[in-house]
C-alpha cells in the first residue's frame, strides 16, 4: 500500500504500528539515500526471515525518489509476498510511480491535521512522563498551545519539534512554564505548506485561476497570497495572470490583457514587496471583468482542424502573383481589394479553405466589448450570406 499525504501525518508511525500489529519484522527504507543494492539487502532479510516463518513490512520513505528502475526491481518481491511494501509519499503516486507497481498498490490519502488534533499531538507531549516532556514538569497556557497547533500547520512532526525548542528555552531561563516571547521567538518565517514544484503548488495557482475565472477577487487575492507567503516566483503569478487576461477575459474586457503586462513590467522594475501590489491590482481587475474564453475556444477549434483536414491549398485568388507564371496560372485572379469596396469590406468573399468555407469558429458572447463586436459581426455575416456565390 501506499500512504500519500503531507508531512508529519503519521505516515511512518503508521507503518510501524502494522508491523507491530501484525507481529511483522520492521525494515525501513528512505529512497532518499537508498537504491538497488538497499533493496536487494531488504530482499535478503525478508527472505531469511520467511525461512524462519516470520513476514516483513517494507517500508520506504519518500517512495516518489525511487527511479523506474529502483520501483521495477520491488515488482517480483511484492507480487511473490516476499515483504509487504508499504510506502509513503509527500507527491502524487499518479504521477511518481510507475503504473506497474501503483496496480499492485492500494492508495491511502492522509490529510494534514487540523488544530484541535494538533493540540491533541502537543497536551499528550506535555503530559507523557515516560516519553514525552511530561518529566520537566513543564506548564503551558492553553491560549498558547493553541497558538503553536496553529503555527505546526497540521504538521505534528513540526509541532513536537518546536515544543521541544520551546522546551529548551524555558530550561535555559530556568523556568517551570514556557512563555508567550518562547513562542515568539521560535515561531518566525513562513511555516504555511508549499512546494515550488509539486502537486501542492499546481493546486494553488489552479485555486487562484479558477477564482478570477469565477469573479471573485477575495478568493483570489488569498490564493495570490498563499503563493507568495510560499516563496512563489511572482514572475510566475505575472505569466499565469497574463495567460488568465487571454484565456478568461479575452476580447469582452481587451484592457485586461495590458493591464497584465504592465503589473508584469511594473513587477519587473519594481521588484518585491512593491511590485506585488501591481500584480493584485490586475488580478482583482480580471476577477471583476466580464468573461469571455470565446478566442481561446475558436483558436483549439481551428488548431484541430487544422490536424484533422491536414495541409489544405490557399485558395487561388488568395495567393500572390509577383511573376507572370503565377498569373498565368490565375493566382490572385478576382481578389477583391476590401479597401475599394463599400464599407472596406468584400461581402461574400472567401478566404478559408474550399472544404472548410462556411466554418464558423469565433463566436463572441454577449458580455463587455463583445456585445458589440458580435453585433458587428452578425451584420458581416448577414452580407455574406446574402453575397455568397460559387467560384468557377
Amino acid at each position: 500500500m501506499i500512504f500519500w499525504g503531507p508531512p508529519g501525518t503519521g505516515k511512518t508511525t503508521l507503518a510501524q504500528l502494522m508491523a507491530l500489529v501484525a507481529d511483522m519484522e520492521f525494515t525501513a527504507i528512505s529512497a532518499v539515500m537508498a537504491g538497488v543494492k538497499e533493496i536487494r539487502s531488504a530482499v535478503v532479510s525478508a527472505q531469511e526471515a520467511q525461512a524462519n516463518n516470520r513476514r516483513t513490512l517494507l517500508f520506504i520513505d519518500e517512495v516518489h525518489r525511487f527511479n523506474k528502475s529502483q520501483q521495477d526491481a520491488l515488482l517480483p518481491h511484492v507480487e511473490n509476498g516476499t515483504f509487504t511494501l508499504v510506502g509513503a509519499t509527500t507527491e502524487n503516486p499518479s504521477f511518481e510511480l510507475n503504473n506497474a507497481l501503483l496496480s499492485r498498490c492500494r492508495t491511502y490519502v492522509l490529510k494534514a491535521l487540523d488544530c484541535a488534533e494538533t493540540r491533541a499531538v502537543i497536551d499528550r507531549a506535555l503530559a507523557d512522563t515516560e516519553r514525552g516532556l511530561g518529566s520537566l514538569s513543564l506548564s503551558m497556557l492553553p491560549e498558547l498551545r493553541d497558538q503553536l497547533a496553529a503555527v505546526a500547520d497540521g504538521d505534528a512532526r513540526r509541532a513536537l519539534n518546536l515544543l521541544e525548542l520551546l522546551s529548551e528555552l524555558a530550561q535555559s531561563r530556568g523556568a517551570p512554564v514556557i512563555a508567550a516571547e518562547d513562542l515568539a521567538e521560535i515561531a518566525t518565517g513562513s511555516l504555511r505548506r508549499f512546494d515550488k514544484g509539486g502537486e501542492y503548488f499546481y493546486d494553488l495557482i489552479s485555486a487562484l485561476h479558477k477564482s478570477v475565472r469565477g469573479s471573485d477577487p477575495d478568493a483570489a487575492l488569498y490564493w495570490f497570497a498563499r503563493m507568495l507567503d510560499g516563496g512563489c516566483d511572482p514572475l510566475y503569478i505575472a505569466r499565469r495572470v497574463l495567460r488568465i487576461a487571454s484565456e478568461d477575459i479575452g476580447n469582452a474586457d481587451p484592457r485586461g490583457l495590458s493591464l497584465a503586462l504592465d503589473a508584469w513590467n511594473i513587477y519587473e522594475r519594481l521588484g518585491s514587496p512593491e511590485g506585488e501590489l501591481a500584480i493584485a491590482q490586475a488580478i482583482v481587475y480580471l476577477a471583476v471583468a466580464p468573461k469571455s474564453n470565446a478566442v481561446y475556444s475558436a483558436f483549439n477549434a481551428v488548431k484541430e482542424e487544422v490536424r484533422r483536414h491536414g495541409t489544405l491549398e490557399v485558395p487561388l485568388h488568395l495567393r500572390n502573383a509577383p511573376t507572370n507564371l503565377m498569373k498565368s496560372l490565375d493566382y490572385g485572379k478576382d481578389y477583391r481589394y476590401a479597401h475599394d469596396e463599400a464599407g472596406a469590406f468584400a461581402a461574400g468573399e472567401q478566404y478559408l479553405p474550399d472544404p472548410l468555407r462556411g466554418r464558423v469558429y469565433y463566436d463572441p458572447p454577449a458580455r463587455g466589448l463583445e456585445i458589440k463586436i458580435s453585433e458587428k459581426l452578425a451584420h458581416l455575416r448577414a452580407q455574406n450570406r446574402e453575397k455568397t456565390k460559387p467560384r468557377g
